[in-house]
């Protein structure tokens, strides 16, 4: 992997790198996951392992690797890497050589501090869908059915 990594800088390849717990897999995270992508040449994504978003008070309905498996299916997703805590991003923006950190515009000005390692970009929201909609959504569905 080690190699891998080391040709892909040495081509010149521009690496982005991006995180998130991707739970509710929707068509907003799917346009973040391209508009990423359009950054650079080479995108990885960090998703929060199940111990992550369980001290994040966060439960997941799919497990670590069947989200993983998930975005993996994705064309414009070329690496997915386990996220453990809060501090990873600066060591993963140095270990795997990054360019370009993105995230949603709703972490607007969280990350610009790792603006010393790379360049920070935020990009706009989907309008009208995130996972928390669609988690309201479904729970009032269940209350209906109920």
């Amino acid at each position: 992997m080690i190699r891998h990594r080391r040709m892909l800088k040495d081509s010149g390849l521009k690496k982005v790198i991006t995180y998130g717990t991707f739970d509710t897999l929707h068509f907003g995270h799917i346009l973040l996951l391209e508009r990423a992508k359009t950054l650079g040449d080479y995108l990885i994504v960090g998703l929060s392992s199940d111990e992550f978003n369980a001290d994040k008070g966060k439960i997941s309905h799919f497990t670590y690797a069947e989200r993983k498996s998930f975005l993996e299916a994705i064309r414009f997703v070329d690496e997915v890497i386990p996220e453990h805590d809060w501090e990873q991003k600066t060591r993963d923006i140095i270990d795997h050589q990054i360019d370009i950190f993105t995230m949603g515009d709703d972490w607007a000005g969280e990350f610009d501090f790792l603006s010393d390692c790379c360049k920070v970009h935020y990009l706009s929201r989907t309008p009208a869908i995130s996972s928390t909609l669609i988690k309201a959504n479904l729970t009032k569905s269940n209350k209906k059915i109920s």
